[in-house]
């Protein structure tokens, strides 16, 4: 049995496909969400951890003090070399955690079905070694990693954020887009902020659109997903080519 803990920071990011994918590829989720429940002390009888996303930012202590908390379980998950996934929010999480930096977007808000583009060093990766070049996600953030943490490898870009996914030591990994949503997710996110969609272009939120892109995004992710789970389980074998001199 593969148990992992989910994090879920917003009560409007659930788990949603991303935990139906992992659970079908034989994990049990521990779903903890920080604004009512304690963030856990150590990671004991876990195998693996999921950090969702939130609205808001990965340093408003001041009005959400349990983020200190999860911080702290995120440094602790890349010190003890913990498989964790950290998606959008819990990706600004872990690059604070472990000397990062975390920014307003000075290109703007990032929203809808796009393309990243993976970097060199996801060749070998056990993770991203498979996914196509430019695979299918879903954006909705208007904060960025805007440094790596040192130790950081960058895994995927796009032209609006440079640091789409990276790895941090040899089992931590963050990505700024999302891969766990529904397209009813995404247009509640609209409803809620609609400030934050003022400027995108007509037909991005279009309900056919973000269908057919969340199929897309299934053919990509579940199977990266299911790739977690066997990392989390120490069946996948962590082998990356050299870089080039």
């Amino acid at each position: 049995m593969t148990r992992l803990l989910v994090l879920q920071p917003d009560a409007d990011d659930p788990p949603a496909r991303l935990g139906e994918w992992l659970t079908a590829a034989g994990a049990v989720l521990d779903v903890v969400k920080p604004y009512e429940d304690p963030v856990p002390d150590t990671l004991d009888g876990y195998q693996g951890v999921v950090c969702l996303g939130g609205a808001m930012g990965a340093l408003d202590d001041a009005v959400h003090p349990w983020l200190a908390d999860v911080r702290k379980l995120l440094s602790h998950a890349v010190s003890k070399n913990v498989p964790l996934l950290a998606v959008c929010l819990g990706a600004q999480l872990l690059a604070v955690a472990t000397g990062g930096q975390v920014r307003r977007s000075p290109q703007g808000p990032e929203i809808g079905v796009q393309l990243v583009a993976k970097r060199d060093a996801a060749s070998g990766d056990p993770l991203f070694n498979d996914l196509p070049w430019t695979p299918d996600v879903l954006q909705f953030h208007e904060d960025e990693v805007g440094f790596l943490p040192p130790t950081a490898v960058l895994l995927a870009s796009s032209p609006k954020c440079a640091n789409q996914a990276f790895r941090v030591g040899d089992r931590a990994y963050g990505v700024q887009f999302h891969i766990e949503t529904t397209p009813e997710v995404v247009l509640g996110w609209a409803a809620g902020y609609p400030e934050a969609v003022e400027g995108v272009r007509p037909g991005v939120l279009d309900p056919v659109r973000l269908a057919e892109g969340h199929e897309d995004i299934r053919e990509v992710w579940q199977p990266f997903a299911e790739r977690f789970v066997r990392l989390a389980a120490g069946e996948l074998t962590i082998h990356r080519s050299l870089p080039l001199v």
